[in-house]
Order: C-alpha cells, then structure tokens, then sequence
C-alpha cells in the first residue's frame, strides 16, 4: 500500500513538473521536455500521452524540422491546452477589487476593476458584493464556469487563512470580513486567501527562480509596508497566513500611531500617510486616516525631493533609517540570501539609501550582514495578479490525478449565482 502511494505521489509530481516547465517555456519537443526537467524519456512519454487523452496538452507539428538529415520532416511539439481550465486571481484593496482571468496556460485573458466603498464595507455587506462581483465578472468574460477550478484572493493587512477571514484591513471599515467560505458557498468554487505582499514573493519566485529562490525576503513599502518570505525554497506565511507582518512589527514603543490603531509600527515611519504626516509637521498622533493620502502621495513627495526640498528629503532620511532598523531584525532572525525592496514608496530609494545603511551599521555587527544583498525592483501591480496566477496553477497542476476524462467535473454556481444577483 505504501509502494502504490508513493508512486503515486511521485507521478503526481512528475505531472506537475511538466506541467509548470510547459507553462514557463511554452511548446517544447519531448526532448527537451526531457532536459528541462531531468525526467527520462520513458516518464515523458508515458505521463505526456496520458495528458494528451486528457485534453490538457495538444500536440502540435512545426516546420521545423527535427534534425539536419531529416530534410524539412515536421517537428511534433507539445504545448498546454489554454482552455483545459482556468483561475481567477481577485486583489482587493482600498476602493477597488482587481479581477483577472487566466487560462491554464497562465495568459491573462480577460481583467476588470471594480470601484467599492471602503467606508462601508463590513463583515455583513462585504461578502455579498464580493460574490456578486465575481458573478459579473464571469458573465462579461464570456468564459464557461464550469472551466473556473480555483479563485485567489490577496488582501492588503492581515488575513487568517485557517478561517477565511481578512482579520484587518485598511480595505475595510470592519474586521474579520469572511471571503473563502462565501465564495465556495455560493459560487461553488474552490477559494484560497493570502496577503498581497506574499504574492509579490510567489511571482518574482516564478519569474526568475534561478535568482528568487532558497531563503529571500520581499518588503513593499506603499500604503503600508508588508513583507513576504521564501525559506527554504517555499513561501512562508505562519500558522494562519499572518507571518511576516513586518510594518505591524514595533519600531519605537509609544511612538507614531500607525493605521492599525497602535503606537509605534515600522509602518508609521515608513507608510505614505506617515511620510506625509511628518512633511506636514503634524503630531505623531494625527490619526492616519485624517490625512489626504491618495495613489499619488508617494510621488509627489518624490518629486519635492527631486526639486530640492531639505525638509522632504530629511523625512525620506529619517524613513531609510527606519527601513534599516526593519531589515537589521530580519537579517538577525532569518539571514536571507536576498532582500527585494518595492512598493510606490522605493521610487525615492535613492533619499533613503543612506540612511538605511547608516541605521544597518549602528544597529547589527557586520558579520551578520556583509553577505545581504539587496534588489530594488520597480513597483508594478502585475506582481500580485502574476502571483495569485502561478500560485493556483501550482495548486491545480498537483491535483490533476490523471483522470480518463481530464480535469474532474465541478458543480459551477457562478452562472447561476450571476443569474440570481447574489
């Protein structure tokens, strides 16, 4: 019984492995699937028929040809059936909840955003918008719902995953704001929920592996700052997908008043409402959501720093060291092998940079960070869609068991829940 699971196991695994290497490389010949991946050429070819029977590869010939002597005979490749399934990547943050539609090559194929009123949104109001949008969503796609296997969530603050629930976001007026069980409920779709700044790790992960692998550390600093971690090789989220809560880690006890309601956050010097809070000379505790923050803030503040301004600039300062004083606990408790700064808020990188190192010198000994190196990636908001994307096709890649049919027939509700305007 044991041998029978692990060769199942291990096929499952093998099946995967083509899968995502067919996905990242687009069509590839047998052989060099075989390369690619390290699977001999038996397990190619028997696992590869199988998949083509189940539809979720196709066969495809080429014009080229598949050696110098074989004059012009066509090469037959194999390449991922886009319509064999398909996801959707669901970001929510203030104001807005970004949907996307990916087909099981991981293409985006259709995406919408969707305003909401993140005053108003409770734990009572919340979850019939969000499955009503969803609905919508899938009717103007056009796409078939019984194709939808899996729905990702990411969630700016600090979501428990064990029960589905966005606990606090500055998305939201109220707390603990159910997502997963709704979804599954009503539109009959397997639903998982994660923090935002994790899928920021899980997509430079999947985009270039070879860099963004083994231990390394993602901390976006923006309307927040978050933090996602990849150690040893996987992504990290704790107990209840909580982990790595960075900003919400004290910085100065009885210090700034941070969005969250408490004193002293790594976020309420680093945040945009905290940067702006200190150029306008505001009391530490000016509460967050009394200041005109908007998308823009960041900016504008980077570019009165550009022009000269002493005073923005010394905030900037004052905000590296802080980020410094953030980086010298991490590299203390994890020793990442690589440390990635994004988010609105590093455009002005190069007003902070001193005063990060600075605080680093002051506050760690050099052996524990003369190995830290650190990439500063430009922000771009595809990070988290591309995220949710590889991580659902990660998910649905293992679960495909290699049935006669294909993919295992789901009970869709979504045409019917758009139907009935829930």
């Amino acid at each position: 019984m044991t041998q029978t699971a692990n060769r199942d196991q291990i096929r499952r695994r093998n099946r995967s492995i083509i899968l995502q290497t067919l996905r990242r490389e687009g069509q590839m010949a047998r052989i060099d699937l075989g390369r690619a991946t390290r699977l001999s050429p038996a397990t190619i070819t028997a696992i590869t028929s199988d998949m083509l029977d189940e539809g979720l590869i196709a066969g495809i010939e080429t014009e080229e040809p598949r050696a110098a002597q074989s004059r012009g005979r066509p090469r037959s490749m194999l390449a991922l059936n886009g319509a064999a399934a398909s996801v959707i990547s669901l970001r929510i943050s203030v104001n807005w909840i970004d949907l996307a539609l990916a087909d099981f090559t991981g293409r985006i194929i259709f995406s919408r955003k969707y305003p909401f009123d993140t005053t108003r949104a409770d734990a009572e109001s919340f979850p019939d918008l969000l499955c009503s949008t969803i609905a919508s969503f899938v009717e103007e796609s056009g796409a078939n719902p019984a194709t939808v296997q899996e729905i990702g969530v990411a969630s700016q603050g600090i979501v428990d995953r064990m029960r589905g629930e966005i606990v606090w976001s500055p998305a939201f007026s109220g707390r603990n704001i159910p997502v997963v069980d709704p979804i599954r409920t009503r539109l009959g779709a397997r639903c998982f929920l994660t923090n935002d700044t994790n899928m920021i790790t899980e997509a430079l992960h999947w985009s270039e592996p070879e860099r963004y692998s083994g231990t390394f550390a993602v901390l976006m600093v923006d309307y927040g700052v978050g933090m996602g971690l990849f150690l040893d090789g996987h992504l990290f989220v704790g107990a209840t997908g909580a982990a790595a809560e960075i900003g919400h880690a004290n910085h100065i006890p009885g210090g700034a008043l941070c969005r969250c309601g408490k004193r002293g956050c790594l976020e309420a010097y680093l945040a945009d409402y905290a940067l702006l809070r200190q150029v306008l000379d505001l009391p530490e505790d000016t509460d967050p959501r009394s200041l005109p923050v908007n998308s823009q803030t960041f900016d504008e503040l980077y570019a009165k720093a550009k022009a000269g301004d002493a005073h923005v600039r010394a905030v900037f300062d004052g905000a590296g060291r802080a980020l410094g004083t953030g980086l010298a606990r991490l590299l203390a408790i994890i020793e990442p092998a690589r440390v990635v700064l994004t988010g609105a808020g590093i455009e002005a990188f190069e007003f902070m940079e001193a005063g990060m190192h600075q605080a680093l010198e002051e506050v760690l000994v050099e052996d524990l960070r003369r190995h830290l190196v650190i990439d500063v990636v430009e922000w771009n908001e595809d990070f988290i869609r591309r995220g949710l994307v590889a991580q659902a096709m990660r998910r649905l890649d293992e679960n495909l068991t290699g049935q006669p049919e294909g993919i295992s027939p789901r009970a869709s509700l979504i045409r019917q829940g758009a139907s009935k305007g829930i």
